[in-house]
């Protein structure tokens, strides 16, 4: 039977009505083959055909045809769940081998049914569920199809969604490159795993295969512990590292090291440093240089050098940043402008120990700004107090100066030790400011699950104080243990409270784009009767999805556009929070128009945003930064411009060119981890729409973009490597000058209708000289003899044709490497040094090829770390 001779299916299923099972057989066998193209006169077939597939006096065979084609017409129908029941009854004819449409579609479906099955146990606290044996050995079936066809990663992505860790492992061992499929592994657990149990299991498997390998890679292992909070496991590798007899070993350590400090978890790295033993043998010591084996050699000692190493980088690569903040305050205008500047100042020097502007303009400043800086800078950025006390005194009197500055040392105390002790949950730093002042307990407690929750809720319950309720309620922030708090919260009357109960869900889910948390905070985002609250949610939207930034333009877009100013502003925060250092053009497209909102405030979110969106961005790269330097030029020195607006602008100013154009703005470590000190920074610095000394927490969450290459003995060899992407992408932006006022933009004339016919005239007559002249000019030129000159109008000189440009660059260690150059940075071969791990950002260590070698280290002589630590503002974060 031809498919050009079949016009119609009728007659082929008037054959199902016959006695013969032969008959029924053959029909069957036609109708699948044509189901395709009549499946609607089929479908009006199908009580017979479920007879069929029912009737238990037919051979199996028969019955199975039938399930499949009942399966089929279900599919066109787009019933899928029917449609996969009968696939399921037509046993081996439904083969994974198929490349068909439908096959392909209900094999998703099966997979998607089996692993809600999978999960639903874990719902039900691991009871058995009955799935069907047929639906389990069509996805086993699958994944045996994967791994036989070397389809590694497709095998364990669906082992990994359906909970099937042993066919995860046997899809890694069996890969070729395992370490490559570990690494696959890593990265899906990060993206794809929203439940945190699960995840952990995951890692447990991949450290237990990372373990089992040859030459096992410590470097992963230590990362997958920390995610695992293991740092026993860290401590021991550590300690057989420094233990062996292979310096390249204590490198390793080393290098271990250098990366989990990188990932800004200071209670994990407390907690490997108390599990180290207490001596260490002399290779490690050599490693460190230092002169005892004490155990901080290799975690503590390597987080004061990582600052150090920081600093050192930074103050040898400034690079002048924007010029506009350094303008005098006529040129600025109000008193606002000019203590936005001294913040901006403060951003763009971060951890460059540069002072000049503050010793520059200290005679200038009054005491308002003092004050405002005083209070943060000391404690953040260590800035002295002695340098500002002539000041102070000057402008408010020795007596009153001496009773602040009590006042200040005490609130800074407090707050200085909960920076000092971030995250590390110790129970008599506790107490101790708890007795004292409740503002900073926050940032000891941020990101602990605790008693301490319950106690810091209910004395927001019970103080008066707007800001310490603020401070209180949102210190809860723990992943899914914080759902029971949480929910509290979120129910609380005190809109206070519920704007606290917004941030312990951002921080709780902080990097997860978990759908369940987007969904509460949308909900809270268009239904809450306080504006903090709505502005708030929208806001926390960028923590939970800075693991995704691509996701955050999408999901705010249509908040950007409420009626509600706050929750515009909010939905600008969010993309800068979100999309923070990337240049994503979706982000930049949605804060555009923001930049010129109606509402003063929205433009400073928005203007803030944008530098944080476009930091470390150069204009090659997105031709709208330039534009965006301009405008916040012009926002700046117009005088007639809002002092909100111009605020934002100055801000901006100083987060676009931070840390004198070296550092960025990361919330995530190279390894995916959470970086808990950049988070809370950039928590605490949305909160200074209440107070404006909170602005300096952002420089909690910079990073800088550096390349730091390290020999053993902690030193700059010379290194070069290749950067293969063309250097105008990635270089620094050119400096600008100082501008001391702008110029607004010249009105049109007006023009009388009874003189418009005159200089119409005029305009003509003009014209037709011109043309006169041209003429003239051409003639004289065709008639020159000599051919050595030419006559040209001076608006019509050719421009030099520009130099074609080089398409990589040699970098010298240590070098400015951007996170989106990252990708094109490549080793030169033959070189003399080897890197320990393969990304070459941060700090690296480098292995010698050829020791003995002599120790040359490029280093500044102008520089010196202990020297700059007494006198600097400004020094890297804590």
């Amino acid at each position: 039977m031809e498919r050009a001779m079949i016009s119609s299916a009728s007659s082929v299923l008037a054959m199902l009505n016959e006695t013969h099972p032969s008959l029924k057989l053959q029909a069957l066998i036609n109708l699948n083959r044509f189901v395709h193209q009549f499946w609607p006169e089929i479908s009006a077939s199908l009580p017979i055909l479920e007879c069929l597939y029912k009737d238990e006096k037919f051979n199996q065979h028969l019955r199975q045809l039938a399930a499949l084609l009942i399966s089929k017409v279900f599919y066109y129908l787009g019933e899928l769940n029917n449609s996969l029941s009968y696939a399921l009854g037509a046993g081996s004819l439904f083969a994974v081998l198929d490349e068909s449409d439908y096959f392909n579609t209900l094999l998703a479906k099966a997979i998607d049914e089996y692993a809600s099955l999978r999960w639903k146990a874990i719902e039900l606290n691991e009871m058995v569920v009955d799935i069907d044996h047929r639906l389990e050995a069509i996805v086993e079936q699958m994944l045996e199809k994967c791994i036989s066809d070397g389809k590694y990663q497709q095998a364990m992505g669906i082992a990994i969604e359906c909970r099937r860790l042993d066919k995860l492992e046997e899809a890694i061992t069996k890969s070729k490159d395992v370490q490559k499929s570990l690494s696959y592994c890593i990265n899906v657990s990060h993206s794809f795993i929203n439940r945190r149990e699960y995840r952990f299991e995951v890692l447990r498997l991949l450290v237990n295969v990372y373990q089992k390998l040859t030459c096992p890679d410590y470097l992963s292992i230590c990362q997958c512990l920390m995610f695992l909070d293991e740092p026993q496991g860290v401590a021991s590798i550590l300690e057989k590292l420094l233990r062996s007899e292979d310096k390249d070993d204590a490198l390793l350590a080393l290098q271990i090291a250098f990366d989990l400090v990188e990932n800004e978890h200071q209670a994990f790295l407390m907690s490997v440093r108390d599990s180290l033993p207490m001596t260490l043998p002399v290779v490690a010591v050599q490693a460190a240089e230092t002169s005892t084996g004490q155990r901080e050699n290799t975690v503590g000692d390597v987080q004061e050098t990582s600052i150090q190493l920081t600093l050192q980088f930074l103050y040898t690569h400034d690079k002048s940043g924007h010029l506009i903040l350094e303008t005098n305050e006529q040129s600025v205008g109000s008193w606002y402008s000019q203590l936005a500047i001294i913040y901006a100042n403060a951003i763009n020097h971060a951890g460059t120990a540069r002072d000049a502007f503050y010793k520059e303009n200290l005679s200038c400043l009054k005491a308002e700004q003092v004050v405002a800086g005083v209070l943060i800078l000391k404690v953040v950025l260590y800035m002295p107090l002695a340098l500002f006390m002539p000041a102070l005194a000057r402008e408010l009197g020795t007596f009153f100066v001496i009773t602040y500055v009590v006042r200040v040392i005490k609130h800074g105390a407090c707050l200085g030790l909960g920076l000092a002790f971030l995250g590390t949950a110790d129970e008599y730093i506790y107490d101790d400011i708890k007795s004292v002042l409740y503002t900073a307990v926050q940032l000891l407690v941020k990101l602990q699950a605790s008693a301490w929750a319950n106690e810091m809720l209910a004395y927001a319950h019970k103080t008066q104080h707007a800001k310490i309720i603020r401070n209180s309620s949102h210190s809860i922030c723990r992943e899914e243990g914080a759902d029971t708090l949480i929910e509290r919260m979120t129910r609380d009357l005190d809109p206070i409270i519920r704007y606290g109960g917004m941030y312990a869900l951002a921080l709780a889910y902080r990097g997860t784009a978990n759908s369940k948390a987007i969904r509460q905070l949308l909900h809270f985002a268009v239904s809450d009767v306080s504006d903090d609250v709505r502005r708030t949610a929208v806001l926390a939207l960028g923590f939970v999805l800075y693991s995704d930034p691509e996701q955050t333009p999408c999901v705010v877009s249509l908040l950007s556009q409420s009626y509600n100013p706050h929750v515009r502003y909010g939905a600008a925060l969010a993309v800068g929070i979100s999309c923070a250092g990337t240049g994503l053009s979706e982000a930049i497209s949605l804060l555009e128009p923001l930049t010129s909102d109606v509402v003063d405030f929205v433009r400073q979110g928005a203007l803030i945003a944008m530098a944080m969106v476009m930091v470390q961005i150069s204009e090659a790269s997105e031709s709208r930064v330039g534009a965006f330097r301009r405008q916040l030029e012009k926002i700046i020195l117009d005088k007639r411009a809002d002092e909100i607006s111009k605020m934002g602008a100055i801000l901006a100013s100083g987060i676009l060119d931070a840390g004198r154009r070296n550092v960025t703005i990361r919330l995530l470590s190279k390894t995916k981890h959470d970086k808990v000190t950049a988070v809370i920074g950039l928590a605490v610095f949305s909160q200074s729409w209440y107070w404006h000394p909170l602005i300096y927490f952002i420089s909690l969450a910079f990073s800088p973009t550096a390349f730091i290459g390290l020999n053993y003995d902690l030193k700059f060899p010379k290194f070069e490597f290749m950067s293969h992407a063309k250097p105008s992408l990635f270089e620094y932006p050119k400096p600008t000058s100082v501008v001391t006022a702008y110029s607004a933009a010249k009105l049109p004339t007006a023009v009388l209708s009874t003189s418009a016919k005159a200089i119409k005239s005029r305009d003509k007559n003009e014209a037709g000289q011109k043309v006169i002249a041209q003429k003239a000019a051409s003639a004289a030129t065709s008639c020159n003899d000599s051919g050595d000159t030419m006559l040209v109008d001076s608006t019509a000189i050719l421009e030099k044709k520009a130099e074609p440009q080089a398409m990589f660059e040699i970098l010298a260690n240590p070098a400015r490497v951007l996170p989106a150059q990252e990708k094109y940075i490549k080793m030169i071969e033959s070189g003399r040094y080897v890197p320990m791990k393969q990304a070459l950002s941060g700090f690296v260590l480098l292995k010698d090829l050829h020791p003995p070698y002599p120790k040359r280290a490029q280093e500044d002589s102008s520089f010196s770390v202990t020297a700059i630590k007494d006198e600097c503002f400004i020094l890297i974060t804590i």
